[in-house]
């Protein structure tokens, strides 16, 4: 893989925890409870419990595959 392409994926890797970061709060906010309706208090933490280990997860796993992308950018070899 060019060390540009590599670069520009690495950077999107990163984008992309930065996106999960911001979907997850918005399904918090909107999965939060209010005075008029909404999910009661029980319900909001599972959602929030069980989102969070799977944005988690999948930041987890970006991060490894960004920083894997930027060695390789800067003249790291690729393991086969």
């Amino acid at each position: 893989m060019p060390p540009k392409i590599a670069r520009l994926a690495g950077i999107g890797a990163y984008g992309a925890c930065a996106a999960f970061i911001a979907l997850f709060a918005l399904l918090a906010y909107v999965s939060r409870h209010t005075a008029t309706g909404g999910m009661t208090n029980a319900l909001a933490a599972v959602t929030w419990i069980s989102l969070g280990l799977v944005f988690v997860s999948l930041i987890a796993v970006h991060v490894v595959i960004g920083r894997r992308l930027m060695e390789l950018a800067q003249g790291g070899s690729y393991p086969v």
